[in-house]
């Protein structure tokens, strides 16, 4: 294993490292120092942040999805008070005109507490998105977490048709997976996986198996006309799609990150691709920063150039 693969894994292991996470949190100096890090990659820590963040996006004609970031909570009480912060989200998004979808982590509203308040929380969300005119996104979690996953949309889907799902071309069982989903409503997300798993169940980050499982994935989607999501700055993954690509059907967009997909920009202006930008925000962050850092090692680099910045 190589030292970038060992810096990835440990990424990893911290963004699942809950203890440390408070730890950080709780701790003011920590907190700052992290926030600088965060910064780059997170769209604000309030409602009012992201959509000041959202409207630049919007501006510049790229369509957002949004994301009040959290996961894990164990508690009922407090999955339900962090599930009003997502209605009031969709309500303030709606008000200002937003260009934007809402999208959640089940885990951050119940779905571990029980999976009846999972769904019943979901359930709220996926009622003001479609008063408000919005998609609704349900992320992908770790391997232990997608038969729950995959219920609760199932269960949506008997109701709605704007809620859509994130699946990981890594997990071997996408494969079986994605022609199931084809079959529902609501946009399907195909992203890479950052997850820390195992090889029995999951092709390495950058292998070539993964990579050419993202390809047929991302094929089948596209042939298929189903709403999709094509997430991923890999412009070489999205050379080899173009054949697939019609920019005029509406059925498909290329989504990037916030703070990382800058440089693919022109490219997928020029090729006349639909792009969304995915947003998060809130003070939940540590989980998916950890993430970001942990598919391109190298920017550790850029971490310690932002923690030393002062404003």
């Amino acid at each position: 294993m190589t030292v970038m693969e060992q810096a990835a894994q440990a990424m990893r292991t911290l963004a699942l490292d809950e203890e440390l996470k408070d730890r950080v949190a709780a701790d003011p100096e920590l907190r700052e120092l992290a926030w600088r890090v965060a910064g780059r990659y997170v769209g604000g820590q309030t409602i009012g942040e992201v959509l000041g963040r959202t409207a630049l996006i919007n501006a510049e004609g790229r369509s957002v999805t949004i994301d009040y970031m959290g996961e894990s909570c164990r508690d009922a009480g407090l999955a339900t008070a962090e599930t009003e912060v997502f209605l009031d989200l969709s309500q303030q998004a709606a008000a200002r005109g937003a260009n934007c979808s809402v999208s959640f982590d089940l885990s951050h509203i119940g779905s571990l507490v029980d999976r009846e308040l999972g769904l019943a929380n979901a359930t709220r969300l996926a009622e003001a998105t479609a008063a408000a005119g919005q998609e609704l996104m349900i992320s992908m979690e770790g391997s232990d977490r997608t038969d729950l996953i995959l219920w609760t949309h199932e269960r949506l889907c008997e109701r709605f048709d704007h809620v859509g799902i994130t699946v990981m071309a890594r997990m071997h069982r996408t494969a079986e997976d994605l022609p199931r989903l084809l079959e529902r409503p609501g946009r399907i997300r195909l992203v890479k996986g950052a997850y820390l798993e195992p090889e029995s169940i999951a092709y390495p980050r950058d292998s070539r198996e993964m990579r050419e499982a993202y390809l047929a994935h991302a094929t089948l989607l596209l042939n298929s006309g189903h709403l999709s999501s094509i997430a991923t700055h890999d412009l070489d993954l999205l050379d080899e799609l173009e054949p697939h690509m019609r920019p005029d059907s509406g059925a498909y967009e290329v989504e990037i990150l916030l703070g990382l997909g800058i440089d693919q920009l022109p490219t997928l202006r020029d090729r006349g691709h639909p792009i969304r930008e995915y947003v998060v925000f809130g003070t939940q962050w540590w989980l998916y920063v950890c993430n970001r850092i942990a598919e391109h090692p190298v920017r550790l680099f850029q971490a310690l150039l932002d923690a030393g910045r002062r404003e």
